[in-house]
């Protein structure tokens, strides 16, 4: 019998009606599975989508005191003395190696004492110089006093004789008058005599009493011009003595001055010296190098003893232990206008497992979250902008974070449909430019 049927079966196979039939009963599934899956499609394409920028970061912390400290040596030296070792905890404070020195302006072990001993033969110096100039000061008094005695001396004396020359003047010019008197007398008493009226013992008598006032006024014209030639003497005498005391007061002022000079250039020198002691001094507490933080001591680079080391190499690091962590993030500048401040960021940190969904962040699971504190305005040597992300409180961050530890990133911007999503990934455009904008509006709408 079921070699008949199916000799019935492919009997009926034969007719064109019954083809039809089969094809279009295969033809109704398909199209209702085609159309469930567009409507599952066109239901998912809809389905709100959190566009993001995605990029890597490292621990770090905002804070540069709380950051691993490269430990440097300010000055030249040779390792006299390790203190630690690699892996060392150390606090603050601590000594970590001692250097000696190397270079030989610096190698005498008392070359404080030198210095200050020079300071103190300065300082001294200076007190000599200031007692010469204080003793110039009191020669130039008393050649100022003696020159005020000398001139009152001179200028008395002067007026003396500037009286004398006026009495001897007086007394001139009468015995001009009466050798003149005498002289018309004598002429007289010889006319007189010539004519017999006078005696000749009458003409005798004026004759001596002529010849007497001839001498005194030859004694007064003497003492007269004696007397000018005094004065003239004395005016003389006043302006030389004015004259040799300006000259030693001059000499003396020049004297004083000349030890002020030195006293102020003994004070520059004893300024650089005392600088130089400072530096010297500072120098010697460069020798003993100390912990600025607590830490752990990494990456020593010398070993042994005896090494030498350069100004400002770099000796070793310290890693703090306590550090409030932040993730520092490079942004391409194509993403940079769309990140801003308080802007919510997803963190997935290394070595801790996590499911991430980039576009459905309440969906992810062992991510952390976090917010964007700082943004810096310059981009830097690796072509990116830098950003710092610190813990928002809903959700502490890992206690086993470490510097240097690798971060994946998600900055979170705003919600857009699925399909519009793939729509702006298959033509290339950048996120959504609006956030800036909308946070403005926002804030606006905040304001009144």
């Amino acid at each position: 019998m079921f070699l008949e049927r199916k000799t019935l079966t492919e009997k009926l196979m034969e007719f064109d009606s019954f083809k039809r039939i089969i094809k279009s009963q295969k033809s109704k599934s398909l199209r209702k599975t085609f159309l469930i899956s567009l409507g599952i499609i066109l239901i998912v394409s809809f389905l709100p989508w959190t566009q993001n920028i995605q990029s890597i970061g490292v621990v770090s912390s905002i804070s540069p005191n709380q950051r691993p400290q490269q430990i440097n040596s300010i000055i030249p030296g040779r390792i006299a003395k390790w203190y630690i070792q690699d892996g060392q905890r150390v606090k603050k404070g601590d000594t970590l190696l001692q250097i000696s020195e190397i270079k030989e302006d610096y190698l005498d072990e008392s070359l404080l004492q030198r210095v200050d001993e020079q300071i103190n033969a300065k300082n001294e110096a200076v007190s000599f110089y200031k007692q010469k100039a204080g003793t110039a000061n009191q020669q130039e008094n008393a050649l100022i006093n003696a020159l005020g005695f000398k001139t009152d001396q001179l200028k008395n004396k002067l007026k003396q004789y500037t009286l004398t020359v006026q009495s001897e003047s007086i007394a001139y010019v009468a015995a001009q008058n009466q050798f003149k008197i005498s002289t018309e007398q004598q002429k007289r008493q010889q006319q007189l005599f010539d004519a017999g009226l006078k005696s000749l013992t009458e003409l005798e008598q004026k004759q001596q009493y002529y010849q007497d006032a001839l001498a005194k006024k030859i004694s007064a014209e003497n003492k007269y011009y004696n007397s000018k030639n005094e004065l003239l003497n004395i005016k003389l005498e006043l302006s030389a003595a004015e004259e040799d005391y300006s000259e030693k007061i001059s000499k003396v002022n020049g004297e004083r001055f000349t030890a002020l000079s030195q006293v102020s250039s003994t004070e520059g020198e004893i300024a650089k010296l005392k600088n130089q002691f400072q530096n010297y001094k500072q120098r010697q507490s460069f020798y003993t190098i100390i912990a600025p933080q607590s830490g752990q001591v990494m990456q020593t680079v010398k070993a042994g003893l005896g090494e030498t080391v350069k100004d400002g190499e770099k000796l070793m690091q310290i890693v703090p232990d306590d550090f409030e962590a932040a993730i520092k993030i490079s942004i391409s500048p194509f993403d940079m206008p769309l990140i801003a401040l308080e802007q919510k960021v997803q963190l997935q940190f290394d070595g801790f497992p996590a499911i991430v969904f980039s576009g459905w962040p309440k969906a992810s699971y062992g991510v952390f979250s976090g917010k964007v504190a700082a943004i810096d305005q310059s981009i830097d040597a690796s072509g990116k902008f830098n950003i710092w992300v610190v813990p928002d409180g809903k959700k502490a961050w890992p206690k086993q974070l470490k510097y240097g530890a690798g971060t994946k990133s998600i900055a979170l911007l705003k919600d857009v449909p699925l399909i519009y999503e793939l729509w702006r990934q298959l033509n290339g455009f950048p996120p959504d430019y609006y956030q800036q904008s909308t946070n403005l509006d926002e804030t606006k709408k905040d304001k009144k």
